[in-house]
Formats: structure tokens, C-alpha cells, sequence
């Protein structure tokens, strides 16, 4: 992880702390809450991703996600969730006579129409737009549209949070460095939440590169984790580690992906 990265997260962290939560709500509430892509919550995750024997020189790969979701009231019956996405890569040797690159990724951003008053079941529709952000090559320089989906499981008094994420992203030039591109995403989310905030997930992200050649498209990850609810002072936060195995990869793709998250919460 970068200083500069690191600082961010400090000062996140000192921001966050002197704010006090502004509802009073259950440890499992918090956790329920926190396992809706679309709820309406501010919050400010932080996931890395680690991912081991990445490369053709087995390396490690480390991926700081910087997660903020803001949610803005259309009106008394709609809401817009935005999801943004900036990595922050440290990339390693891919070849003998290489180094380790360190920089930012592609931006991505996804805005979700949701119901403001749903039942039981949960859906948001939107775009998500890739941004060019990229810095040492860790990245495409074409910006890229597609559409995104999410439909949740969320009931009260029933321990379960399940559902699935769909997105779809095409460059909209090819004439930048990177080229053109067409990659999907998908994944399903399985929590199960205990009292006192404690819970068991499993979300493992599915990719796949439409262009690439047969065989080498798909990333299928298999796993799961545990999470649990804190309070940093009066300010909720949620915190996850995960292990997954990739059953199907490409070649030269990870076979391990370590997740650790910390979501600071400011609900409404």
C-alpha cells in the first residue's frame, strides 16, 4: 500500500470517528444494512484484495479498493445509490528483467435507481461508467458504458441476506492506449448474520473478458469469510476477511484472492 494511501485512511479514520452515528440501530441491523449494495447509507468501505501467484513470475498482487456509496433522495419514492470505485495497484515484476509498478486503476462508477421503500425483495438498475484514471499503465485509456443490475433478499427477522450483481462494461473507443474492451461482472452475495453483529458471507466476484481467447475469459472464484460489526466510538464500522480459491482462471491469472474490508457506516 502507498503513504498516500495509507494517509487517506488515517484521516478517514479521524474524520469518521468524530461524527456520531445518527441512528440508534442493532449490531445486526448494522450488518443487514451494510450487506445491501443499494441501502440507503452513507458509508466508506475500504477493501483490499491480495492475489497470490499473479503473473507469469508468480508475484503478488495487491488491490486497495476506495468504496465510497452515496445515496441521493430523487424523491419520497426513489433514491440513486452511487457506488465509486478508484484501485489503488500494486502490481509486480511480469517479466525477468521487470519491477513492481505502483499506481492507480480505472475509476469505476455506478449509479442504482432503487425503490426508497421496498419490501422484502430489492432491485436497483443504472449505469456504470469507466473513467480513464489510470496512472503507470495500470490501466485503459478508453472510457467504457455498459448497464448494471443488483436484486437482494433482505427480510425482517430472517438471518439471511442473498442476491446477486450484474454489470456489463464496453469501451467507447478503441483508439487509446489499452484498446477496446467488453468485460462482465458477477457476483452473488450470501450472508448469514448472528446476534451482536457477527456474520458468515460469501461474494465471490465472477469476471470475464469477452475478447480474450477461449479458455482464458472466465475467473470463477470459490470461498467465503467472516465479518463482524465494531463501533469506533459512536461510529459504526464493519469489517470483513475472506479467502477465495479460483476454480477457473486464465493463464498467468492468481489462484488465491485474500479479502479484508473496513466500512465505516454513517446511517441515516
Amino acid at each position: 500500500m502507498s503513504r498516500r494511501s495509507a494517509n487517506t485512511i488515517l484521516a478517514t479514520a479521524i474524520l469518521a470517528a468524530a461524527l456520531p452515528a445518527r441512528a440508534e440501530l442493532s449490531a445486526e441491523e448494522l450488518a443487514k444494512l451494510a450487506q445491501n449494495p443499494v441501502g440507503n447509507l452513507i458509508s466508506i468501505p475500504f477493501q483490499n484484495n491480495t492475489n497470490l501467484n499473479y503473473g507469469p513470475e508468480k508475484g503478488t498482487q495487491n488491490i486497495l479498493n476506495i468504496q465510497p456509496v452515496i445515496p441521493i433522495s430523487v424523491n419520497d419514492d426513489w433514491n440513486i445509490i452511487t457506488r465509486t470505485i478508484l484501485p489503488v495497484i500494486s502490481q509486480p515484476a511480469l517479466g525477468p528483467e521487470e519491477c513492481r509498478t505502483n499506481g492507480i486503476g480505472d475509476l469505476v462508477l455506478t449509479a442504482f435507481l432503487s425503490p426508497a421503500n421496498p419490501g422484502e425483495w430489492i432491485w436497483g438498475v443504472g449505469p456504470v461508467v469507466q473513467a480513464p484514471t489510470d496512472s503507470n499503465g495500470l490501466g485503459n485509456k478508453n472510457w467504457g458504458l455498459g448497464p448494471s443490475f443488483v436484486v437482494l433478499h433482505l427480510g425482517k427477522g430472517d438471518p439471511w441476506v442473498y442476491g446477486v450483481l450484474v454489470n456489463n462494461v464496453w469501451s467507447l473507443t478503441s483508439r487509446q492506449t489499452g484498446g477496446s474492451y467488453n468485460n462482465g461482472l458477477i457476483q452473488p452475495f450470501l450472508n448469514y448474520n448472528f446476534k451482536g453483529g457477527l456474520y458468515l458471507t460469501s461474494a465471490p466476484i465472477l469476471t470475464v473478458d469477452w475478447k480474450a481467447d477461449s479458455g482464458n475469459q472466465w475467473t470463477v472464484p470459490l470461498g467465503g469469510g467472516v465479518g463482524k460489526i465494531f463501533h469506533f466510538g459512536k461510529l459504526p464500522v464493519n469489517t470483513q476477511i475472506s479467502a477465495y480459491y479460483n476454480v477457473v482462471r486464465p493463464d498467468f491469472g492468481p489462484n488465491w484472492q485474500i479479502r479484508a474490508q473496513v466500512q465505516f457506516m454513517f446511517p441515516k
